[in-house]
């Protein structure tokens, strides 16, 4: 099947075969990343324009990257030094910048919903980037990259995403992908940290990570987002990183080929051990390698239908 979407918003929306389709775009994009002479010319003559309304280091780097890899022209967007700071909307200012002859819009903003409201506004192409608690489609594509790349498969997969669910648009779109791709997810956490309605995700939930750990194949550590939360959700850090940080000794509880993962940026010795991030089995800095790849593919895919 060909990719017939003009925008991409969540994984909600995609079914199994598109994500082997964008997955399978990202290949050969990877390789070239891999090259002397880093760039093809898929994009040539196109624009890309990065809509930033929440501060982002490497997801907006990635995108440029990405962007000027596949030999497009870039603008980035800051809303803090923009007419935004005066009363102009997201609408208004998208607007501007469609008419500015920008093919695709990455959007990454505060409010859930944001993408789908810019898509149905412009005719360019939007890429979510992030919306507030809802998802961040991309990262759970280069998430499912990196799995694939380092397990084969997906289907029997047994996965554990731990932390701060609550408040992790990671977490969310990566339990979308995973179970659309087959694999098993158990989500571990405190109670104050996961949300009810996850088990209707179709994800098995536990509040202890010693027991959960047996047999894992995947673990993917969330960041503590100490700035999303409006009251305190634990008792202290430390407190939190002893129950649910990741050492050593855990990692050796699951399984002995365990894939480890964080979307980053890392709290070290909160969420995770400095010497589990740094170990063979962690592919932390492979998903910022494939992250490049995965968005050039599905970059190259929406470019098709412009």
């Amino acid at each position: 099947m060909g990719f017939k979407r003009k925008d991409l918003l969540s994984i909600a929306s995609l079914a199994p075969e598109e994500i082997t389709l964008i997955l399978d775009a990202a290949e050969p994009f990877k390789e070239v990343s891999g090259r002397e002479i880093k760039k093809v010319p898929a994009l040539r003559g196109k624009t890309v324009a990065n809509l930033f309304f929440e501060p982002s280091t490497r997801t907006r780097a990635s995108f440029e990257l990405a962007a000027k890899r596949l030999s497009a022209d870039v603008i980035n967007f800051s809303p803090s030094a923009s007419s935004v700071m005066k009363g102009e909307t997201l609408l208004d200012t998208a607007r501007n910048i469609e008419y500015m002859q920008a093919d695709i819009i990455i959007l990454r903003h505060s409010s859930a919903g944001a993408a789908e409201t810019l898509a149905r506004a412009v005719r360019s192409s939007v890429i979510n980037a992030g919306d507030g608690w809802h998802e961040h489609p991309t990262q759970a594509l280069l998430d499912l990259f990196t799995i694939k790349e380092k397990k084969s498969g997906f289907k029997g997969l047994r996965v554990a995403i731990v932390g701060d669910l609550a408040h992790s648009r990671v977490a969310r779109s990566d339990i979308r992908a995973l179970t659309k791709m087959g694999a098993e997810v158990l989500v571990i956490g405190p109670p104050t940290m996961i949300p009810p309605y996850l088990d209707r995700l179709g994800v098995k939930i536990s509040f202890d990570l010693d027991s959960a750990l047996p047999g894992m194949d995947v673990i993917i550590m969330l960041r503590l987002q100490l700035e999303r939360q409006g009251r305190s959700l634990f008792p202290t850090v430390r407190e939190y990183s002893r129950l649910y940080g990741l050492t050593p000794e855990r990692v050796r509880l699951a399984a002995s080929d365990v894939l480890i993962m964080h979307p980053g940026p890392i709290n070290r010795g909160i969420e995770i051990a400095p010497e589990v991030a740094d170990s063979p089995s962690a592919s932390i800095l492979d998903q910022v390698t494939n992250g490049v790849a995965v968005r050039m593919g599905l970059m190259y895919l929406l470019s098709q239908l412009n």
